[in-house]
Formats: C-alpha cells, structure tokens, sequence
C-alpha cells in the first residue's frame, strides 16, 4: 500500500532502464521527502533505502560509461595524432 506522498519504489528492472537524469531527479524526489521532516521513521527508512537504490544504479552507469570512455580512448591513440 503506497501512503501519501510516498513515491512508488522501482523495480530493479525499471531502474536499468531510466536513464542518469531521470534518476538523479527520482532521487532528488527521495531527498526532498527525506528533507521534508514529516516522514516517520519507518518511512525515512522506507526513503533511505530507495535512496540507496538508485545511488548504486546511478553508480553502475557511470561505471560503464567511464569503461566506455576508456575503450575509446585506447582506441583513440591510434587515430589521434
């Protein structure tokens, strides 16, 4: 049962396939509720671990962004004299 103000949780699924913005901005959301002092703490709890969802999602995108990054970039010192 989802209570008033709360965000839905995501599925792991639907997290993978969010783009970087549109998690930053969910976990924006996670911390306005978390910032807004009327959450219990069952519910602050509740937000945390959303929170931290999306944290290591955020995380593993930029893992393999930066992986790719470096591919070109040994790719690139072949091409880039």
């Amino acid at each position: 049962m989802e209570e008033k103000g709360r965000l839905p949780e995501p599925e792991q699924a639907e997290l993978d396939s969010c783009s970087i913005e549109e998690l930053f901005e969910r976990l924006n959301q996670v911390i306005g509720g978390l910032e807004d002092g009327s959450s219990s703490l069952e519910d602050s709890f509740r937000y945390y671990e959303e929170g931290m969802r999306l944290v290591k999602a955020c995380s593993g995108k930029i893992d393999r962004v930066e992986k790719q990054i470096l591919v070109l970039d040994e790719m690139g010192g072949e091409y880039g004299a």
